[in-house]
């Protein structure tokens, strides 16, 4: 397992960061124990989670993730060990502040998070998706307060467009205060639309990319080949995240691209799950890529991916992938 650089900044992490927005829903708390313990066996010392996970939960159960990673961090004793981040802005509560970008919610979001992490840090704070009902500087001037007083080491976004996340480099530029040092994008061999501007963006401003999604929700696995039908229990069954995982994945263009995919891939011995992986490893300016998991048995396939070089014929049938499938005309940036 490679470590790099976060951007510009002296924070090194793991190649492979662990997502963890199956604990408390897809996986419970021993599953989700279970994973991580795989994941520090393999290596793995970057975690990824946010506030509102897990994903198809609701107000009930927000928050239930960071609390099954803070009681896993303590049993294990492992904070030190573990690059901790998390993320802020989904809703937490039923108040109009119960969400957001807002200074006042930033900071509860922070105080609420580390008391459930059980941590008096969080290594990486990010901001979810962005909030079109607070201005920039609100919202650094309060990750600054938070970077200033200890409670923050760095900060990021996550699903910010370019001219957004250019925004809030110069605004932190122009009032010299803490800014974004990583970005947190979706990106796989199945999209790759933030290559045109936000990945440029990175390179030149060094900005860390964290890519989510580096098997598109699982399509890359070839799971769905055979059987065309949406299994309960995963990404594209969940109670409102289903809803946007079959509008990313689920339709012909898709399952064409990872049949062709498969059946290149299965005469030379290789596996369809490794390649993607590693092609996103392999992009330029890719800092690391969040595999998240549902069972332990599930990552350490997985991670069969990590340190695997594709040959030209390879590379060219994943570029094939992505440039024989329509384009979105209006993509959307929405957080997972």
């Amino acid at each position: 397992m490679k470590t790099k650089s976060l951007g510009r900044t002296g924070l090194k992490v793991s190649e492979i960061c662990l997502g963890t927005m199956t604990f408390g829903n897809q996986a419970d708390q021993p599953t989700s124990f279970a994973i991580m313990d795989a994941a520090e066996q393999a290596e793995i010392t970057f975690f990824d989670t946010a506030d509102a996970y897990p994903l198809g939960g609701d107000l009930s159960t927000a928050g239930a993730t960071e609390q099954i990673i803070g009681n896993w961090l303590t049993e294990r004793n492992a904070r030190d060990r573990i690059i901790l981040a998390t993320k802020c802005n989904g809703r937490m509560g039923p108040g109009a502040n119960d969400q957001g970008l807002s200074r006042r919610h930033i900071i509860k979001a922070c105080e609420d998070s580390l008391r459930r992490l059980q941590t008096d840090y969080i290594d990486l704070y990010q901001a979810h998706a962005p909030d079109p009902t607070t201005p920039i500087e609100e919202t650094l001037r309060a990750f600054d307060d938070l970077v200033r007083s200890g409670k923050v080491r760095y900060i990021g976004c996550s699903n910010y467009p370019a001219w957004q996340l250019s925004e809030a480099i110069w605004t932190s530029e122009l009032r010299n205060i803490t800014r974004f040092d990583c970005a947190q994008p979706r990106y796989n061999l199945l999209f790759r639309m933030i290559e045109d501007e936000i990945l440029p963006l990175c390179r030149s401003y060094g900005v860390g990319v964290i890519s989510y999604n580096p098997l598109a929700g699982g399509m890359l696995t070839g799971r769905y080949r055979e059987h065309r039908q949406v299994e309960q229990g995963t990404r594209f069954s969940l109670h409102q995240a289903g809803d946007l995982y079959r509008k990313r994945y689920w339709n012909d263009a898709i399952f064409e691209a990872v049949d062709q995919l498969a059946q290149f891939l299965e005469p030379r011995g290789k596996n369809l799950t490794h390649i993607a992986l590693a092609w996103v490893l392999a992009q330029p300016g890719i800092t690391s890529a969040i595999l998240g998991a549902s069972r332990p048995e599930q990552l350490i396939e997985s991670l069969g991916g990590v340190g695997l070089t594709l040959d030209p014929e390879e590379q060219q049938a994943c570029d094939e992938a992505w440039f024989d499938l329509p384009r979105e005309r209006d993509p959307q940036i929405a957080r997972r």
